[in-house]
């Protein structure tokens, strides 16, 4: 059940593309693939990893980018991170969040496909292999913790177990009911009841994206608070800031955060809609029209670190950039 009283949502008519080209944001994105490929610490001896902020972003906007800009597909940069995956799994364990990427990203490509393959079976015996027995991080499963905000600071893990989450309610084929994985399943959402209410509203709000998939993650009451503590943070412009969906750590040497951010916004808009808020709806509409009128002129949305302040130009410069263009791209396009 979705929180259509408290805010006011309405049914409307699909909208078209306005003020923003799907075109130019897919070509900045095989772009930035291509860079990501010759990247040397992109590649490991296992080859090509995928990353939260350039790989993640990419494989879930650019195959619904593809779809409508009626291209073929797999295109070359998503076949050949499908590829690379499954290739490493046979090594899952020495990686954290690798398996937890995995699942999602072939969960996400069985989808669409209609059937559960059996690297994504056999990804999943090994997310459940691999996950948390015990301790306070029961049900969760290891994450990297090298401080930088928004996915690898000590409450990443939340952020990885709610993903984790969503890989199970996209799989097809009815996988999330499968007697053999409730065990675990309940381990899982009792981590996330328990850990849920000491974690920043962007955590939170990734586990509302998670619970319109699998259900028993958040009770209405709780999910209709954070969809509603998420709309109260809007900016009136219509876009998020990215302090408005922490709290997060303090970063010395990071760059000025000011003002409503692409990727917070993006992310917020997606979510929204997720959560089953019409694109009718002033608050999500004003959220679109934001990201519809702040794409450059070279495809992208621009964003910057949270953490420190890159060179400009290099590749770190741009991992923010490359995760408010997929999240933004995504959530337009959900709005049709």
């Amino acid at each position: 059940m979705t929180p259509r009283l408290v805010l006011g949502l309405m049914l409307a008519s699909p909208p078209a593309f306005c003020d923003w080209n799907p075109q130019l944001a897919a070509n900045y994105l095989d772009g930035r693939q291509k860079e990501w490929f010759a990247w040397p610490r992109a590649n490991t001896a296992k080859g090509v990893c995928v990353s939260c902020h350039t790989g993640l972003p990419y494989m879930l906007a650019r195959p619904a980018l593809r779809t409508v800009l009626k291209e073929g597909g797999p295109l070359p940069y998503e076949a050949g991170l499908l590829d690379a995956i499954k290739k490493r799994i046979p090594t899952f364990g020495t990686t954290p969040a690798e398996p937890v990427l995995t699942a999602l990203l072939l969960a996400e490509e069985d989808a669409r496909q209609g059937s559960l393959s059996r690297e994504t079976e056999q990804t999943f015996e090994s997310l459940w292999a691999l996950q948390i027995a015990g301790g306070p991080s029961q049900g969760a499963w290891n994450w990297n913790n090298t401080g930088r905000d928004p996915f690898s600071a000590p409450y990443g893990q939340f952020y990885g177990a709610a993903l984790a989450a969503l890989a199970v309610g996209v799989a097809p084929e009815g996988y999330q009911s499968r007697p053999q994985i409730q065990e675990n399943l309940a381990a899982l959402k009792a981590y996330l009841a328990g850990q849920g209410k000491a974690q920043p509203l962007h955590n939170r709000v990734v586990l509302v994206w998670a619970s319109s998939k699998l259900g028993g993650l958040l009770t209405h009451a709780d999910r209709e608070a954070i969809v509603n503590e998420l709309a109260g943070k809007q900016q009136a412009d219509g876009g998020w800031t990215l302090d408005s969906l922490g709290p997060w750590s303090k970063h010395a040497d990071a760059p000025p955060a000011e003002g409503s951010n692409a990727y917070a916004t993006g992310l917020a808009a997606l979510v929204l809609e997720r959560a089953g808020v019409s694109a009718a709806n002033p608050k999500l509409g004003r959220a679109l029209q934001w990201l519809r009128t702040h794409q450059d002129k070279l495809g992208f949305w621009e964003a910057r670190s949270m953490n420190t302040q890159y060179e400009p130009g290099t590749m770190p410069s741009q991992f923010m950039r490359d995760l408010a263009t997929g999240y933004a791209a995504l959530a337009l396009i959900e709005a049709r």
